[in-house]
């Protein structure tokens, strides 16, 4: 695990695996509103850890002191700047807060997975809208919300305004690049995301002297040759994959269908259900007394 990795306050700490998603709020801020609001994520597309969402306020008063602390994309910068940028998000707690909202792998697929699926654009709008609203619980009177969206962000602009009526919101893509609050925000995500990565606790391999898993891990991206290299080795035929990987990526159904062992699931007790109805369809004496109690004739009755 790298230093950086364990001063990160937003990231688990030490040997602590991401188990379920969290939200890490920074100290609130004191000073008089109305308030600005930036909300960006890191990690969206890759395989690999969990979808970071960040927000980042300040004072409306505060705002030309915002645009010269050098906060931007963060793709665009380096990790040293990133780090350094956070440590100015938290230099000056009166005007500046921060917060994220770290959904786990885990939860990821089995969002995405479960039926109906809620997916990722509803995870993201629901991680958006907790830290709005917690940001609002801690007494913080936000005045214009900037939020760095793709899709039609004119429809989610507007369902966004119908939910906190009274703010202005600005949904638009690349809003990290044009809105230095955003470009906080981005920063504040990109530098959780990758110290959750760098730091990842592999659950499986507790008890164990030494983790099984490479931590050449690649940039997570599926088009990555490191991260498609590490997939490989990291897949177990019976077990699948550790709880770093998101399984409801279809880079990894495709190695899983490759490389790991069919399962066929058979619920014998239903099947055994079934069996007992047909074989006594008409013959009301072979029916169980319990069935007949409850005039239950079908398994459709349950």
């Amino acid at each position: 695990m790298s230093e950086e990795a364990t001063q990160i306050p937003s990231a688990p700490g030490p040997s602590t695996p991401l188990k379920t998603s969290y939200t890490y709020h920074s100290p609130t801020p004191t000073a008089p509103g109305p308030y600005i609001l930036g909300v960006d994520e890191a990690g969206r597309g890759p395989v690999l850890g969990p979808l970071v969402y960040g927000i980042a306020y300040c004072p409306v008063s505060y705002k030309e002191k915002m645009e010269k602390l050098g906060f931007a994309d963060s793709k665009t910068l380096n990790a040293d700047t990133r780090s350094s940028l956070l440590d100015i998000l938290s230099s000056d707690p009166p005007n500046l807060g921060w917060s994220v909202r770290v959904i786990s792998p885990q939860a990821i697929s089995s969002g995405m997975l479960r039926r109906p699926p809620t997916n990722l654009n509803r995870q993201s709008e629901e991680a958006t809208i907790l830290l709005i609203r917690e940001v609002i619980a801690k007494g913080i009177q936000l005045s214009e919300v900037y939020v760095d969206a793709l899709g039609n962000t004119t429809t989610y602009e507007k369902y966004l305004s119908s939910l906190f009526p009274g703010i202005s919101f600005t949904v638009t893509n690349k809003a990290d690049s044009k809105f230095k609050i955003v470009g906080a925000a981005s920063v504040a995500a990109k530098v959780t995301r990758d110290a959750c990565i760098e730091g990842w606790h592999f659950e499986e391999s507790e008890g164990q002297t030494e983790t099984k898993w490479s931590s050449e891990l690649g940039s997570g991206y599926p088009s990555d040759p490191n991260t498609q290299a590490w997939l490989k080795t990291a897949t177990d035929p019976v077990f699948g994959f550790p709880q770093i990987v998101r399984f409801s990526w279809t880079t990894v159904k495709v190695i899983l269908e490759k490389s790991a062992h069919g399962v066929k699931w058979t619920d014998e007790g239903q099947a055994s259900l079934v069996k007992a109805f047909e074989s006594g369809k008409g013959l009301e004496k072979d029916r169980c007394l319990v069935t007949k109690d409850l005039h239950i004739k079908s398994v459709d009755s349950l």
